[in-house]
Order: C-alpha cells, then structure tokens, then sequence
C-alpha cells in the first residue's frame, strides 16, 4: 500500500433539518393548533486516530467529507431525524492543521482519540415551538442552519520510540526485519526503502515499543538530494535514534565518516533530531576479515562519546545486545499492544 502521511482536505458538517409548518387536522375538530415538529440536528465530522490505521491514503482518495444533513421535521410534533456523525480514522500522530495560518488545531497522538473536525447544523424549531397565549396558530418556523465547513491539512507523524537512521544501504531494512516480523523491501541498490517501515520489538518482561526504517540520507539531503529529509518528521517523536553504519565499505569510506553526513543532515532538518540519545550500531561485521578495524571504528566512537554494537542483520549477530540497548533506553512504563509486525527477542 501506498504510505501517505500529508494531505488537504475538505470537511463539511451537516445541515439542520427544517422545522415544520403544519396543524392538527382530525375529524370533527377542524381547526386543531399548530403541530409541526423540529428538524432534526446536522451530523458532525469526527475525526478519530487509530492504531490499525496505518496511512492518509484512504484521505486522498476522498478529498471532501460531508455528515448526513438532519431531516425536515413533521406534523403532530414529530421531529426530523438528526444526521449521522461522520466518523472518519486516522493514523495515531496525525496533526491537524489550519492550512491558511499554519496553526495546530490538534495531535491526534493516542489512540481513540476524537476532534469534532465539522459540527452539525442545529436543526430548525417547528411552528408548535412559537405557540403562544396571544398567538395560538403561529405561522412562524425556522429553517435548520447550516453546518459548519472547513479546509484541514493532515499531517502524519508516526509514534515511534526508536529511529533507524543512516545512509542508503547500510542495512536499516535488514535489521528491522530481524528485530520485527515487518518485511520491508531488500535489495542491493541504493534507496530501496522509499518511505518509514514500522515494526513492533517485544523485549523482556513482557515490554514491546516501536521501531521505525526511514529512507537513506546522503550528502545534502536537506537540500533535496536523494530523497531528501521529507520522511525524518516520523522520528521526531523518537526517544532514541540507532545510526546504522556499514563497515564493509572500508577502506574507502569509514562508519565515522557515515555517521557525520548523517549528524549533518539531520541537524539541518531540525537541530534537535541530531541532539537526541543516540547509539552507533556497526553493520555487517559478518563480512569483515579482520577484527581490527571495527576496534578501530569503536574506539573513534568511543572518543566521541558514542556506544557501538558490532552486528550482522544477517546472521543475527549481537543482536540481542542491540535490542536490550534500545529497550534500556525507551525504559517503557506500560506495555505497548503487539501489533501484526511483532517477534519476541
């Protein structure tokens, strides 16, 4: 499927039903009083963030969301039926923003979440409404109102605890798909993933938090190389971001110089991404002939303050080191819910 997380849409609540003008008309009573019902009160547009709703693009497809329209009301005081609500799903970290100022109306950020987007038109009163000692057959009634319209930007940002962050190539997708049971796309060519892969790790003691695969940054990414940083706003949530480096590039390039480009290139997207808790997880060290340089890649971390695990996504090497690192870090209170893409470590 797939994965849209901006997109501008119409929302229009809907219309009151019209109140009725009507009276009682029965046999031998000719000229009964004034009868006519209420209309019924438009439906809302409710918004409502969902944890099995993973993507806008069910919002792409369906730019304009309008309720049901409230009904006309009827005689002998009967009202109009109210409209439904449009209840319309989102993912959970949507952000619903007002498109002509800029503003933040709200963040979708937990589950089951609700925001009234479009309310309803209030319904019209009805000529038995306006009956009065003076006036016993009033001729007045009301028409319902019409509901509320507007222009929303959605704007995605995934919930995540841990980012995988790092140039193309390096084995983000290999060690999501390790760590998870999400499949991601794998292929020896750069930018195979071109936008977040998402994946439930469950640790011990029963904890679980999720994982997020963001596409490759290269050298002046913020500038619109490559894919550009478009897809780094779903890890801004993260409390810890995981650099996966690949050290089989040796000699002609390091992790370190890897790790720099990418420092860079998050800072110039949003300086705190490159303040976050970070690790350094070494890549690939299955094809490695000699142990001496990784120790020599550890300690240049080392000196800059960073930890390193040496692992393989493909054999599963240190591994389980690196999982119990991420899970210390996101120090769960409550247990996530395992969704579709969980294996336990």
């Amino acid at each position: 499927m797939k994965f849209i997380d901006n997109v501008k849409v119409f929302l229009r609540g809907g219309d009151g039903g019209d109140g009725c003008l009507s009276f009682r008309r029965e046999r031998f009573r000719a000229k009964g009083g004034p009868d006519g019902g209420d209309g019924g009160q438009g439906g809302d547009v409710v918004l409502i963030s969902d944890v099995q709703v993973e993507s806008l693009i069910h919002l792409l497809y369906r730019p304009h969301l309008v309720a049901e329209n409230g009904q006309q009301g009827r005689h002998n005081r009967q009202s109009g039926r109210s409209g439904k609500d449009l209840l319309v799903h989102v993912p959970v970290g949507t952000r619903l923003i007002d498109p002509e100022t800029g503003h933040v109306l709200d963040d979708l950020d937990t589950d089951q979440k609700r925001f009234v987007a479009a309310k309803g038109g209030r319904g019209g009163r009805g000529n038995a409404q306006f009956a009065t000692a003076v006036n016993r057959a009033p001729r007045r009634f009301e028409k319902g109102k019409v509901g509320e319209e507007r222009w929303l930007q959605f704007d995605l940002r995934l919930g995540v605890a841990v980012g995988l962050v790092g140039p193309p190539n390096t084995g983000k997708s290999s060690l999501i798909a390790r760590i998870s049971s999400v499949k991601p796309r794998i292929a020896d060519y750069p930018f195979t993933t071109t936008s977040p892969n998402l994946g439930v790790v469950r640790g011990k003691a029963f904890t679980s938090f999720v994982v997020a695969d963001t596409p490759g940054l290269i050298e002046n990414a913020s500038r619109g190389a490559g894919l550009g940083t478009g897809f780094l706003k779903h890890v801004e949530r993260a409390v810890l971001l995981v650099y996966v480096l690949d050290v089989s590039r040796l000699p002609n390039r390091t992790p370190i110089d890897d790790y720099e480009t990418t420092v860079t290139e998050l800072r110039a997207f949003d300086r705190v991404l490159g303040e976050k808790k970070q690790i350094a997880a070494i890549n690939k060290v299955d094809l490695l002939e000699s142990s001496d340089v990784l120790k020599q890649c550890e300690r240049a971390f080392a000196n800059r303050g960073i930890s390193t695990f040496s692992i393989s996504a493909l054999t599963g090497q240190g591994i389980s080191e690196l999982v119990g690192e991420m899970s210390r870090h996101v120090n769960l209170k409550e247990p996530a819910t395992p969704g579709r893409n969980v294996i336990e470590r």
